[in-house]
């Protein structure tokens, strides 16, 4: 595995980004390491929020939701996958599993031997941190799942989800500022589109992004649909609160929602709610309603 590493000045002066930046060296499963970053805001020793990314984005897309959290009394970890952000990125689109992604992300977990953590997962953040749930559920005491799915390939995905696939693999340069600035109802900066770009100098850099979408299951016998499926089995017996905050805006993850509610016990009496005027990335179009339905429902099920 070769991984290419983006160069420091590439995020230099990003708006509304202050973070520090923190890493840790992982497996990188073929006896070599990886280089993952992670943002690490508030008290070390406070209650754990971690907020997972997706598709094409990074611990950016959580820019306005960090310090309001810590600020709130909480210890707020928001990682870049790898192949995104300021983590390493492997050259090759065959580097890239979902089984791989799943162990990238526990390294991350087990290093900073994290407890008691309320997650909040948007899109693949949702397919990783999920499987990470139900496979280290003694980490994990709440969930906030918020337009994102754990798909097994047993259901059609759905005609705006086979759209992106067709686009991401045939589009000739791999747009990611635009691509996130399409999936939003607000309008996006220039100066927050070159954010979005700033992890990707060029192409060489995006085989993470581009592959991805293709490592979503879609067909029953996808090598990560028994993986998938063993962890349904274990969340349809949770009883940890679960919380649904997806988006009224999201083509890709419309309705996704009743599957949680339906399947999982731990969503029975949860204020669930619809997030009002938000796209896919609803984290950019509503970051401050997202921090006030995290602490809220921190607060419900404290005594949980």
């Amino acid at each position: 595995m070769t991984p290419l590493r983006t160069p420091d000045a590439c995020f230099d002066n990003l708006q509304n980004y202050p973070f520090s930046p923190n890493y840790l060296q992982i497996d990188d499963n073929e006896g070599g390491e990886l280089r993952m970053h992670f943002v690490d805001e508030g008290q070390k020793d406070a209650p754990v929020i971690l907020l997972m990314h997706g598709e094409p984005t990074w611990s950016y897309l959580y820019r306005h939701m960090i310090s309001p959290l810590a600020a709130a009394g909480f210890r707020v970890i928001a990682p870049d996958l790898i192949g995104f952000g300021r983590s390493d990125k492997p050259s090759e689109r065959s580097d890239y599993t979902y089984q791989r992604h799943v162990d990238w992300v526990r390294a991350l977990l087990l290093q900073l031997d994290l407890h008691n953590i309320t997650l909040f997962c948007q899109d693949w953040g949702g397919l990783i941190g999920l499987r990470l749930l139900a496979e280290e559920q003694h980490r994990f005491s709440r969930t906030v799942a918020a337009n994102t799915m754990l798909p097994t390939g047993d259901h059609h995905p759905g005609e705006a989800f086979v759209q992106w696939q067709q686009l991401s693999q045939n589009i000739p340069v791999f747009t990611v500022g635009k691509i996130i600035a399409g999936a939003c109802v607000k309008p996006v900066t220039a100066e927050t589109i070159h954010a979005y770009d700033a992890p990707f100098p060029d192409e060489s850099f995006k085989a993470g992004a581009r592959q991805f979408p293709m490592l979503v299951p879609v067909t029953a016998d996808d090598p990560a649909a028994n993986a998938n499926r063993a962890a349904w089995e274990i969340l349809s017996r949770m009883e940890k609160p679960f919380l649904t905050a997806f988006s009224d805006k999201d083509p890709i993850t419309a309705a996704g929602e009743a599957v949680f509610r339906k399947m999982i016990p731990g969503t029975k009496g949860q204020a669930h709610t619809t997030i009002i005027e938000g796209g896919h990335f609803l984290q950019e179009d509503q970051s401050e309603r997202l921090v006030e339905v995290i602490l809220k429902f921190i607060a419900d099920t404290a005594t949980n």
